[in-house]
């Protein structure tokens, strides 16, 4: 044979074994990756031929489906009262990746969970009829707190304290999800609601930490019971008034000038929001104590699922005496979501135990059977003594009866709260945050609840935002409508 023809034969056939060799690459090594990619138009095309699996509110789906008008997407995903439970359901989106309960329960209600497929569905590699959410939400509670609420800029929790079930996750603003879901109109929708000075995708409830105010003197109030500083809420405190931070010429001064705050007790100091009090308690007790308290209730805890993913709500460090001083009373660094001020509220009923918060029951396949049952699964921490949470619930209630937390009275039921108004920006010139966190306990079925409400804005005047002002009405609303329902 020619030498030169040997030589492109030798060449060519290299050639193929090249391509052979990349071709099984791709297939078995690449294959997954490349059909795992977000720009695979075949996995969306594949993933809305078929509706999505529900997710379900007290038996009700508050999910649907819908034929889509044009296009190679067979179906888009539908909400009933979609406002209401945007901040549970997040959006499944023909356009975008798909958020909070769509999105981490994703390939359930799509039919590519493995647990899903059954021995044919493995055989023929045919996708698996979608699988359904059912959440804790209770629909009477989500409402109540959504109407409440109104057209103020906030958010609302309510759990179940002895059982960690949540009951409520309210945002406001809130948004529609079904604008987002048809990728004919989801651009539109997106750059109106992501150019929105309100942020209304923002879940305010989960993902939006801010200064709690006085309502982080529970949180006070219990380092000081467990350390041993105080024996009881009914032992006078060491608390000068007026007091100043150490190391400055910064007075601490109280909201009421005439409130019983020098060395008043704890319950006292609790029923009359005495700054003097916790600033000067914190700095006893030392940052060390406070945090490590604050770390049992769930701050600093950057893994907080529910089972979406909670922002960590803030208990800082490195502080000096003067800036642990204003950690006592919920300023400084310190910041919380409403739902970690909910499970503050909700571990003092629950004798001192935090029961792991969840919006989620089960997750159930086609056909109901249940796939996982996350009530099994929640998990108990003994946060505080019984003994002190028995002491806070009773100062709570003194908050509630005749101090700045009236109201919230229930007739009927016995209520604990505690109020916060949080200074926002420099030297206070921001509206400040209102604040309510409070339990719930029939008087006659035992039946119990745990809330906290922010209020971030409102029309109300700068003078009469408060946290008995504009945020226990909302903590009332949604106990009433948890403990009659």
């Amino acid at each position: 044979m020619n030498k030169t023809i040997r030589r492109a034969s030798v060449f060519a056939l290299l050639l193929v074994f090249a391509l052979l060799v990349r071709a099984t690459w791709v297939q078995f090594y690449e294959g997954t990756a490349l059909a795992d990619d977000k720009d695979n138009r075949r996995n969306a095309i594949e993933t809305y031929a078929e509706p999505l699996g529900n997710i379900i509110v007290a038996g009700e789906s508050i999910t649907g489906a819908a034929r889509t008008k044009d296009g190679d997407l067979e179906y888009r995903r539908t909400y009933t009262d979609g406002k209401l439970y945007a901040a549970v359901t997040g959006y499944a989106s023909q356009s975008y990746a798909p958020t909070q309960l769509e999105g981490i329960y994703q390939d359930l209600l799509n039919g590519t969970d493995n647990r899903l497929k059954t021995a044919m569905d493995t055989v023929t590699n045919k996708r698996a009829d979608p699988g359904n959410v059912v959440t804790t939400i209770d629909p009477a509670v989500q409402k109540a707190a959504y109407k409440a609420l109104g057209d103020n800029k906030g958010a609302a929790v309510a759990i179940d304290p002895t059982t960690g079930k949540i009951l409520a996750v309210v945002s406001t603003p809130s948004y529609d999800p079904s604008s987002l879901t048809d990728a004919n109109t989801a651009g539109t929708a997106w750059k109106k609601l992501t150019a929105d000075s309100e942020k209304p995708l923002t879940n305010r409830a989960l993902r939006q930490p801010l200064p709690p105010g006085s309502t982080f003197k529970l949180v006070v109030a219990s380092a000081a019971l467990e350390n041993g500083l105080y024996s009881s809420v009914d032992e006078k405190t060491d608390s000068p008034d007026p007091y100043t931070l150490p190391g400055t010429t910064t007075v601490l001064k109280n909201e009421s000038t005439s409130a019983p705050c020098e060395n008043a007790t704890i319950r006292v100091a609790l029923q009359y929001s005495c700054n003097n009090v916790f600033g000067h308690m914190a700095v006893q007790l030392g940052q060390d104590k406070v945090r490590a308290m604050a770390e049992k209730f769930g701050f600093n805890d950057d893994s907080q699922d529910v089972p979406v993913r909670a922002y960590a709500s803030v208990y800082p460090s490195d502080m000096d005496k003067a800036q642990t001083g204003l950690s006592g009373i919920g300023q400084f660094d310190v910041t919380a979501t409403p739902l970690q001020m909910a499970m503050v509220s909700a571990a003092i009923a629950n004798g001192g135990k935090l029961v792991s918060p969840h919006m989620v029951s089960q997750i159930t396949d086609s056909g109901g059977d249940v796939l996982k049952n996350y009530d099994d699964e929640a998990g108990t921490t003994q946060v505080v003594s019984s003994g002190t949470a028995e002491q806070l619930q009773s100062a709570m209630q003194t908050v509630v009866e005749k101090g700045t937390g009236t109201n919230a009275l229930i007739d009927g039921v016995t209520v604990g709260g505690k109020t916060g108004t949080a200074q926002h920006g420099e030297n206070n010139s921001k509206t400040p945050y209102a604040w309510f966190t409070s339990y719930g306990k029939s008087d006659s079925t035992g039946k119990e609840v745990a809330v906290a409400v922010m209020v971030e804005q409102s029309d109300a005047a700068r003078s009469e935002v408060s946290g008995n002002g504009l945020a226990a009405p909302v903590a009332k609303a949604m106990m009433q409508a948890a403990l009659q329902s």
